[in-house]
């Protein structure tokens, strides 16, 4: 093994061994001074923070707010607002008869049950215009009728369960929109009536382009309301003489139609895909033909939509086997009413809900 020759540190070595330790002492007690500071700082901003929070606190404390005082307006005098309400009726399959245990009881549909919701339709649609929207001055009244009056013969099942013959039903349907309307006349100005038919009402089992309304149990209805009320000069019946009906209210035109045309819907989307596309199509072929509307209004689908340009009406008749079986969506019988102004067009909508389970007796 080899000696170790070196000897005992010198003196400058032990000195230079010192000023190390020293120096990484000195170099800690720098860092954790550094710390320190840097501590301080964050307890300081923290604490001015807190001053002036409690410094805001303390302003709000011994403010004094001053709130405006809102009264509620008062009765406009003067001439009272314009306007003129549209119900939309639809769908009524007067005739047919729907089973209360086959539609896991949630309605039930007769002819005696159509006369009561045809008939409360028109009750609350002036109840609604007269008394709950107040302040309004009425220039006349619109009546939709959108097809699908009765409940026809296009299907098998029909023949066999419908509660009576399709000339019963054309003269009891007759017989309520022609009190309705009446209704209407004596409580408005003036009553416009335009009318549509559906696909129920065709006399042919597929449906058919040529003669498409006049061979139809619909117009038969509409024909007759007309001559019905062909002496009361403040009703006017508007028949169209295609699958569509076109008017205007103030600004606003509409085109009714039935919604037969309009095909499809599955998914998430159900029936909004092929009604949107439907309805895309029309204001299209209308534009291209110089004659463009701005509300298209339609019944056939049993169930209620409010979109931008589409107002799709409930059934009168209700939930029924057919959609019971399909699993569409539970949707209570009813018809649209809503209001147009002559400034902002379509501005107030209220559903009217025509089943009364009591008075019905289910």
């Amino acid at each position: 093994m080899a000696k170790d020759n070196r000897g005992p540190p010198s003196l400058a070595e032990y000195a230079d061994q010192e000023a190390v330790a020293r120096y990484e002492e000195n170099q800690e007690i720098a860092r954790e001074l550094r710390a320190v500071r840097m501590s301080a700082r964050e307890s300081t901003s923290e604490l001015d923070e807190l001053r002036q929070r409690l410094s805001l606190f303390e302003r709000l404390d011994k403010s004094r707010l001053a709130p405006p005082k809102w009264l509620a307006p008062k009765a406009r005098k003067g001439k009272a607002h314009l306007a003129i309400p549209s119900m939309l009726l639809t769908d009524a399959h007067w005739g047919e008869k729907v089973s209360l245990e086959q539609v896991g009881g949630v309605n039930k549909y007769d002819v005696d049950i159509a006369k009561m919701r045809m008939r409360r339709a028109f009750d609350r649609a002036v109840y609604v215009s007269k008394h709950m929207w107040s302040g309004i001055e009425y220039e006349g009244f619109n009546l939709l009728l959108g097809g699908d009056m009765l409940s026809g013969l296009i299907h098998e099942e029909l023949r066999e369960t419908n509660e009576e013959s399709v000339f019963e039903s054309i003269l009891g349907v007759v017989e309520c929109l022609t009190a309705g309307t009446k209704m209407l006349a004596s409580e408005f100005p003036k009553v416009h009536v335009a009318c549509v038919v559906g696909n129920h009402g065709r006399l042919t089992r597929k449906p058919r382009a040529k003669n498409k309304v006049k061979e139809n149990f619909d117009w038969m209805v509409y024909q007759m309301l007309a001559r019905e009320l062909d002496q009361d000069p403040k009703v006017a019946v508007q028949i169209a003489e295609s699958s569509d009906c076109k008017f205007a209210v103030y600004e606003t035109v509409y085109c009714l139609t039935h919604g037969d045309q309009f095909r499809g819907g599955s998914g998430i989307s159900a029936a909004l895909s092929p009604l949107l596309l439907g309805v895309h199509r029309k204001l299209k072929r209308a534009a291209s033909a110089g004659d463009p509307f701005d509300v298209l209004v339609m019944g056939h689908w049993h169930t209620s939509y409010w979109l931008q340009n589409v107002i799709v009406g409930g059934a009168v008749k209700g939930y029924d086997e057919f959609a019971f079986d399909k699993n569409f969506d539970f949707q209570e019988p009813r018809a649209e009413l809503w209001l147009n102004t002559p400034e902002r067009g379509i501005t107030t909508h209220s559903p009217l809900f025509v089943q009364n389970r009591t008075k019905e007796g289910w």
